[in-house]
């Protein structure tokens, strides 16, 4: 977008750039035609643009073939694109971006993030649009220059930080180009910078406890020239034994210690549960005949490797305001590791009932105890593992206490964003979920909650 078309498209909605909105409309139209290209828009991408202002980026992802949810918090901007870009592939959200509950952003399979974000608020929306778990497959972004060098940090120098590690825990981050303010209309006072933000594949980093991690880092970044040794105490008392053991200076300060070091010096705090494979794999479970009729027990290895008929439970745990709670497999498991599932499953027990097991797993997995109500019995096929399923249903009103050894990750997610997740990506999920959501969507799909999450989030097409 020329300078002469910004000015004139001003005028016409009688918009003076405001600095607390980060109102700064980018005319350089080869940077723009250079961020779009940088990330790799495809037609099958859905493109999230935070701040499209008058539309430089817009109409360019728009030639791409994809779809574009712009989220303009200034009225009068939204009222301009929605006059000027009238397509059937862009969808313009007039809020602010902070409140844009982005767990909608599952129902679509390639999702992409673009913007430039107002440099007084984007570490809040980084970290909102970037929390654990999102679908967000890229981020192409353009910062203060300070914030993208603190965001690509390595260890050792002036911007790293405990930002530097909270995002860089789940991504990688590549500094891409310094940005003049020269681009810009009106000109920021600041330098601006463009970074490309890649998810990690989980697998990348030790297992570790995320939120202990967190305060220990923040600790350890509370005073950046003091030792760690006097930061840490509260957390680790022989600071010495520990950090020879870790090879980590006696003196070392915060921003000396790499992501994997970090990862280390809390895993020595709070070593991370693995399951113990022996016993596991020697838990015995009732094998049953295609009418769920008691036959003989057989230890699980014998089970899952020959594909014997068992029983097990799945039960789904509902919030007071009716989301669900899904966990994500742990790493350790036998069976679709890091797949996501019910609020808590597992085998029926020799010696159990299916009510006794659904009470077990729900206190051993989640550490809650709540009434249950039986919704239907799944027969055994290859769909469940060769399981006959009782799934159950629950309401908590306090919090979930996820088993680390049992569940990498959980959240709450409101059934209609799950049943957009599994439309985008079954693979997503584990084979036995799919059936125990299809089950009790069927028998409890509520006018209601048959609402579009994008509706509730406010969203309407430009035309």
């Amino acid at each position: 977008m020329k300078l002469s078309t910004i000015r004139t498209a001003l005028r016409e909605i009688r918009l003076s750039p405001a600095k607390t909105l980060g109102q700064n409309f980018l005319h350089d139209q080869n940077l723009a035609r250079w961020i779009v290209d940088q990330a790799q828009i495809t037609p099958d991408d859905y493109v999230v643009e935070i701040g499209p202002g008058l539309g430089a980026l817009t109409r360019l992802v728009l030639e791409k073939g994809a779809h574009v949810l712009a989220i303009e918090k200034d009225a009068r901007l939204a009222e301009f694109l929605r006059a000027h870009f009238r397509h059937e592939r862009l969808e313009i959200l007039n809020m602010d971006a902070l409140k844009f509950d982005s767990r909608s952003l599952f129902a679509h399979r390639t999702v992409k993030l673009l913007g430039n974000l107002p440099y007084n608020i984007s570490s809040a929306l980084l970290l909102r649009f970037l929390e654990q778990p999102n679908p967000i497959s890229l981020s192409l972004l353009m910062l203060q220059k300070e914030m993208a060098a603190r965001l690509s940090a390595s260890p050792s120098t002036h911007d790293y930080g405990a930002l530097t590690l909270r995002v860089q825990l789940h991504h990688h981050v590549k500094y891409l180009r310094t940005v003049s303010a020269t681009v810009f209309f009106p000109r920021p006072e600041v330098g601006s910078a463009v970074v490309r933000i890649l998810p990690r594949d989980p697998l990348e980093l030790p297992q570790r406890h995320d939120p202990l991690l967190l305060k220990l880092i923040r600790a350890g970044f509370s005073q950046r020239r003091k030792q760690l040794r006097k930061l840490v105490r509260q957390h680790i008392n022989d600071w010495d034994t520990v950090s020879r053991r870790l090879n980590i200076a006696a003196n070392a300060r915060a921003e000396e210690l790499s992501l994997l070091q970090w990862i280390a010096l809390a895993n020595s705090i709070a070593p991370p549960p693995r399951p113990e494979t022996r016993v596991t794999m020697d838990e015995h479970f009732p094998i049953v005949d295609k009418n769920d009729r008691l036959l003989r027990h057989a230890s699980r290895s014998e089970v899952h490797g020959n594909n014997l008929r068992h029983r097990a439970v799945h039960i789904l745990i509902f919030s007071q305001v009716g989301d669900v709670y899904l966990q994500q497999r742990s790493r350790w498991k036998d069976r679709h590791p890091l797949k996501w599932d019910s609020s808590a499953a597992g085998h029926v027990a020799a010696g159990e009932t299916y009510d006794d097991t659904a009470q077990r797993e729900l206190k051993e997995e989640l550490g809650v105890l709540v009434n249950l109500q039986k919704i239907a019995k799944l027969p055994a096929s290859q769909k469940t593992d060769q399981e006959f399923v009782w799934l159950y249903r629950g309401v908590t009103s306090g919090d979930v206490v996820p088993d680390k050894s049992e569940i990498e990750q959980g959240t709450f997610m409101p059934p209609t964003v799950i049943d957009g997740w599994i439309s985008a990506r079954p693979q997503d999920f584990a084979p036995g979920f799919l059936e125990c959501w299809k089950t009790y969507r069927r028998k409890t799909r509520s006018r209601s909650e048959a609402q579009t999450f994008s509706h509730h989030n406010g969203a309407r097409p430009s035309d």
